[in-house]
């Protein structure tokens, strides 16, 4: 990391945010970790980020895995997410699209598309994603990320009509 970088992150770790202090500024930051999943009963590895900057109405959270397959493929997958407050303290509406009169929104999942949202509770910063699928069915999607000594633990669960599909622990240290 550039000390350029450092000083600037450290900045933004340090100046109070209105309005979002309270919830975000210990979770400001750039993380990094590695995570074994299961597939199929053959455990594959997993490389973690996740980064946190404010915004001007709220933060923009930024989490990237990346896969490693048997056959040398490497695919990654990249989420980029606004969250400004909503009416109710510590949780946030997602802001992915641009309504008729230019406010951000979120998603519509009667249309296929993620309903996403955050909370702050205590230590544990959450993120949930809930989908319709095309029978009516659901998928909810939860990222919990807890501080720790030198970074976050993360719990990443699956939930398809209520049965659980997967479940993935990881610890991301702050770079």
């Amino acid at each position: 990391m550039s000390r350029l970088r450092a000083v600037l992150l450290t900045l933004a770790m340090l100046t109070p945010i209105p309005a979002l202090a309270n919830s975000i500024g210990h979770f400001v930051g750039s993380y990094l970790g590695q995570a074994d999943v299961v597939l199929d009963g053959e455990t594959k590895g997993r490389t973690i980020r996740v980064d946190m900057v404010p915004t001007d109405e709220g933060f923009r959270l930024t989490w990237t895995s990346t896969s490693y397959r048997d056959d040398g493929d490497i695919r990654e997958s990249t989420n980029e997410i606004d969250f400004v407050p909503s009416d109710r303290d510590n949780i946030y509406g997602s802001a992915m699209k641009t309504n008729i009169f230019g406010k951000q929104v979120p998603l519509d999942p009667l249309k296929g598309e993620p309903f996403v949202w955050s909370r702050f509770e205590g230590d544990t910063f959450s993120v949930f994603s809930l989908a319709i699928t095309e029978n009516g069915e659901y998928e909810l999607q939860e990222y919990h990320r807890t501080l720790a000594d030198g970074g976050l633990d993360l719990l990443f669960r699956r939930v398809k009509n209520g049965v659980p599909q997967r479940e993935i622990t990881a610890f991301l240290a702050r770079e």
